[in-house]
Order: structure tokens, then C-alpha cells, then sequence
């Protein structure tokens, strides 16, 4: 067999390699030719999986570390409006609530002072409009002045105004028949937080947020960047993330912020990924490697590195001709960006390049 820059396929290669790759077609006979066609087998063309070389701008790959945290633009932390004393709490940390859900019920000697003034209100209302209407027939009997019915008008829209604030006031505070007040989750999401037991007790004016619910569809990676790196980030660049969870997973993302300024303590700036959370797989805390991608302005010929051979020190990839005729060309490597190699020398744009069984075929032309 002969050994160059261009290599003839002879039958027995042939044979060879439609072994390999036609064993999915049961009872498929072999065509043989003679040995001066040099002609690929029909089965070896059907297979034939190609790559073309393409000239495009070379990427460069920062790698950083980094943590999941929750989206913030969609994550809310729960206050009490009054004090009281827990009496209801169904719902744990970790739980997962809709929006309008009841997160804890509270009984409030501030709600009843409410509940007091609502019902007063109520009352002064009622009197109101009777008084006006009372003054209204003393008007048309000729017993009472306008100056008497506007009073009278002028009152009842000020009962109005008392009683429809504090309706208003009960409705915020969402409270039920029996006085109690409701906490609801504003929005729908996970509860990330919880800062109360039940039958606790607090003053509103003192007492933290009670509740912090976020929404896990979407997550922030933070990443770290050291001050070599800080040219070579920037808003926009690609981010591929992998996790110690789901090493052979990969979240694509773009960096959507970078905050302009180093962490006094470790030196670094922190640059934010946005990624959608599909399944809820990323957990807030989660470490994080984040392989930010961006482009040069350099052009150069690249083909996938999974198409390159390794032999000898040396690269080579297997440029096909035609089915009479495959080169094997040892290729120079400027770098490898992620799964594309740019290349340097021995491959031209536009060639076809076998993309399967590629080791195999260079195996038995150069033995």
C-alpha cells in the first residue's frame, strides 16, 4: 500500500470498511470491483458522513468559576403589614407555592382595632343617609333650608370616604370572618427563605422578612473573573455552564451584566449569566464552571476537532476527493475553542473532510 499525500483506496480497504459501517443493513451483499477501480463500496458512500472546512472568526474561551443564585428580578421577600401571633403555617422551606397561596394566617389585636373602626365607619354611614334624607323631605315640606341638605349631602359623602378606606384597609390586609389576617405569596416560586415558626409572635415594626419566594425558571450564574481576564470579557459574550451535578450537561447563557468593580477582599469583578432553568435542575448555591466564548478578529480555516487525528506528535485529517481518491493531510493547529480547531496550515476552505470512522480509515491507509 502505498504510503503519500495521495492515497488510492484499494478493494481490500473497501471490504474492510464496509464491514464497519453497513452492519445496520442486514443481507446486504457486497459488489466487488476489481482492484484498478479503486471505487468505494456502494455501502461505504451511503455512510459517508463529511465535514466541510469553513474560514470564520477565531473564538476565544475564558474559563471561570462561579455559583447559581436566584434570578433577583424575580425573586420577592414577604413582610408582615401588622403584628401578631402566628396561627396557621402551611408551608415549609423549599416548598413551591402559586401566587394568591396562603403562606400564614395571624392574629392581629391590630386587625380587630380595624375591624372596630370598619364597623363604626359602617354605622356613621348609615346615620348619614338617613339624616339626608330626613332633611331632603323637611326641604320639600318647606321645613328645612338648602343650606340644610347640602350639610346633610356633605356629611354623607364624608361617612362615604371613612367607610370605603377602611374597607380598603381590611382588603390589604386580607382578613377573614373571624378577624384573622392572611399572608399570601405575591407571586408564584419556590420558598428560598422562612423566617417564622408557628404560634410565634411579633411586632411588625421589628421582625424581618418572614418569607422570600423566587421564581427558579430562570437563574443567575455568578462568575468570578480575575484582572487578566477583565479584557476579555464582556455584556453578550456566550457562556457555556457545566455543574459537580451534571457534568456532561451543559447550559448555554449569555453574560447580561458586569459589574464594574473588584471585590476588595479577593480582586476579582463579577460578571452575571442569565440561564433558563428547564426542570428546575440548577439550585441556588450550586458551584458553577462557566466557559465564556467570544470572537477575534481573526479569520481562520476550522473544522471540528472531533475530525482531527492524533498520531506520532503529529495532526492529520482525512480530506476526501471523491470515492476514487482520499488525502491524508497533516494539518497545523492554531488552537482549540470548545469542539472547533482553527487551523494554521494543510487545510483549505471549503474541502470536504471525513467526519466518521475517520481513525479507522487512517489506520488502514498508512499501516
Amino acid at each position: 500500500m502505498r504510503r503519500n499525500n495521495h492515497v488510492i483506496l484499494n478493494l481490500t480497504v473497501v471490504a474492510l470498511l464496509a464491514t464497519f459501517t453497513s452492519c445496520s443493513e442486514e443481507a446486504t451483499e457486497l459488489v466487488t470491483t476489481k482492484p484498478e477501480s479503486h471505487s468505494l463500496h456502494p455501502a461505504m458512500l451511503r455512510n459517508l458522513t463529511l465535514d466541510t472546512a469553513r474560514t470564520e472568526l477565531v473564538r476565544t474561551q475564558v474559563n471561570l468559576t462561579g455559583r447559581v443564585g436566584n434570578n433577583l428580578d424575580k425573586t420577592v421577600q414577604v413582610y408582615p403589614l401588622v403584628g401578631g401571633v402566628v396561627e396557621a403555617l402551611p408551608v415549609s422551606f423549599g416548598d413551591y407555592v402559586k401566587k394568591g397561596q396562603v403562606l400564614a394566617v395571624i392574629r392581629s389585636g391590630e386587625i380587630a382595632s380595624l375591624q372596630n373602626q370598619s364597623s363604626a365607619a359602617g354605622s356613621d354611614l348609615a346615620v348619614a343617609r338617613k339624616n339626608l334624607q330626613v332633611t331632603e323631605d323637611l326641604f320639600g315640606s318647606g321645613l328645612a333650608s338648602e343650606r340644610d341638605v347640602a350639610t346633610a349631602r356633605q356629611e354623607l359623602r364624608k361617612a362615604q370616604s371613612n367607610a370605603g378606606k377602611s374597607r380598603k384597609q381590611l382588603n390589604v390586609y386580607g382578613v377573614s370572618a373571624d378577624g384573622t389576617y392572611t399572608l399570601r405569596a405575591p407571586i408564584s416560586g419556590f420558598i428560598t427563605e422562612k423566617n417564622v415558626t408557628d404560634h410565634m409572635q411579633f411586632n411588625a415594626d421589628n421582625v424581618d422578612n418572614l418569607f422570600t419566594i423566587s421564581d427558579l425558571t430562570t437563574v443567575w450564574v455568578m462568575a468570578d473573573v480575575f484582572q487578566t481576564d477583565i479584557a476579555k470579557v464582556q455584556v453578550g459574550n456566550q457562556a457555556d455552564v457545566t455543574t459537580l451535578s451534571y457534568p456532561d450537561k451543559h447550559f448555554t447563557g449569555r453574560i447580561d451584566k458586569v459589574f464594574n468593580v473588584l471585590d476588595p477582599a479577593s480582586k476579582v469583578m463579577k460578571v452575571r449569566v442569565r440561564l433558563d432553568n428547564p426542570g428546575y435542575l440548577l439550585k441556588p448555591g450550586m458551584h458553577a464552571r462557566v466557559h465564556v466564548s467570544s470572537k477575534s478578529n481573526q479569520r481562520q480555516v476550522a473544522t471540528a476537532h472531533a475530525n482531527i487525528i492524533f498520531h506520532n506528535d503529529r495532526n492529520f485529517v482525512l480530506v476526501f476527493k471523491g470515492p476514487k481518491h482520499i488525502e491524508t493531510r497533516e494539518v497545523n493547529i492554531l488552537k482549540t475553542v470548545g469542539k472547533t480547531s482553527y487551523i494554521t496550515s494543510g487545510l483549505r476552505d471549503g474541502e470536504p473532510v471525513i467526519a466518521q470512522n475517520q481513525l479507522l480509515l487512517y489506520k488502514h491507509l498508512n499501516d
